[in-house]
């Protein structure tokens, strides 16, 4: 399942429906054909052409040896106590991934990734410290789709789950990878897809400024905005991005993105740092920073992984700083970590990452050199 595709063949399970048509146009067909394959592979999740009996046999064969249907190899799938689930998936060139599922009441909510890694380097997130090796394709981000979809009606005890929302909040920054998650986006909202409503499909960035206007120009999917600070010299440090798109530049997009519907807003990620980011001042900051933008809060109580030096902020501590928010007219939640047992919680992801980069082991150097330190 993981064998390097022939040069000859394409994997079909990344094209969306523009690219199906034109696909079959250039092989001399129908482009209607375009959506026949769309309910196969991604409705009905058939990979084997053989089996799409509404095409002819002539058609069939043909498929075969121009294409294929080529998913990652599940190295393994884990429940956490709460009825979180995480599947580790192995891609062709030896990369792993992590993709998690978040079932609730109401809904059922998939997190994907974008990237192997993450190019960023966030300093509190475990996924940026297991440093960075390529982009995923449009077929590598919408298989995670696919086989959440399939292993849910097919793994004892999620029979009764159906992925509802998809959030872009797994490895890696979506908007440094426009290109690919463009149609994987597309793949999501088809009716002959999987249907998804737009308001149920998140992107979430840590402030790509370009992109966000790019992203707003071809599709107005739900935005999320991994802020974590209320002022520029404190989110340099928490996230460098910062410093190429400052706070100011990031608010003017922000406002921009649902400017056209009044009755949309931009959700604005919170990661609560114990004594670094979560003072009343910093909440009183931030009410400040979102003023005329449509925007509610999501508190993240910190998740915390090997070697790092942040620590989650209190539950008082939290509930002081909602309260703020909310007296200053923020829409404010907090949010239920979810799966942080098996390592599936906001921050916690990190697959098995080739490290072109070699962030990860500096960040082991570093780590180590500062315990010494504290023991001496």
């Amino acid at each position: 399942m993981t064998a390097p595709l022939p040069a000859s063949k394409i994997n079909l399970l990344g094209l969306d429906r523009k690219a199906l048509q034109d696909f079959f146009i250039n092989a001399g067909e129908n482009p209607y054909r375009a959506e026949q394959l769309l309910k196969w592979i991604h409705f009905q999740g058939v990979s084997d052409f053989q089996v799409m009996t509404n095409l002819s046999k002539t058609l069939r064969e043909k498929l075969s040896e121009m294409a294929t249907v080529t998913l990652p190899e599940v190295l393994y799938e884990k429940a956490a106590a709460d009825g979180t689930y995480k599947w580790l998936l192995k891609l062709a060139d030896g990369n792993c991934i992590e993709t998690v599922f978040i079932p609730e009441k109401t809904r059922g909510t998939l997190c994907i990734s974008s990237q192997v890694g993450c190019i960023l380097n966030c300093d509190f997130c475990s996924t940026g410290k297991q440093g960075f090796n390529r982009n995923l394709s449009t077929a590598e981000i919408i298989s995670q789709l696919w086989i959440a979809v399939r292993k849910l009606s097919t793994t004892q005890g999620l029979h009764d789950h159906h992925v509802t929302n998809v959030v872009m909040m797994g490895m890696g920054e979506p908007l440094l990878n426009l290109d690919n998650v463009l149609p994987a986006l597309q793949l999501m909202l088809d009716d002959f897809a999987y249907g998804l409503s737009k308001r149920r499909v998140t992107i979430s960035t840590a402030g790509v400024v370009p992109a966000i206007y790019q992203l707003r120009k071809i599709t107005d999917v739900a935005l999320a905005v991994s802020l974590h600070a209320p002022n520029d010299e404190l989110r340099n440090e928490l996230v460098p991005l910062n410093k190429k798109f400052p706070l100011q530049e990031l608010m003017a997009a922000c406002r921009d993105y649902f400017k056209e519907d009044k009755r949309r807003s931009i959700t604005m990620e919170y990661v609560m740092l114990a004594g670094v980011n979560d003072s009343p001042s910093h909440a009183k900051q931030l009410v400040k920073l979102l003023n005329g933008v449509r925007a509610k809060m999501n508190l993240i109580p910190f998740n915390p992984f090997p070697h790092t030096t942040y620590q989650r902020s209190d539950a008082n501590t939290i509930a002081l700083f909602q309260d703020i928010l909310m007296k200053g007219g923020l829409n404010t939640t907090i949010r239920r970590t979810r799966g942080d047992d098996i390592d599936a919680a906001c921050g916690q992801l990190v697959g098995q990452v080739k490290d072109r980069t070699r962030r990860h082991e500096r960040y082991l150097r570093s780590s180590e050199k500062k315990i010494i330190g504290d023991q001496g």
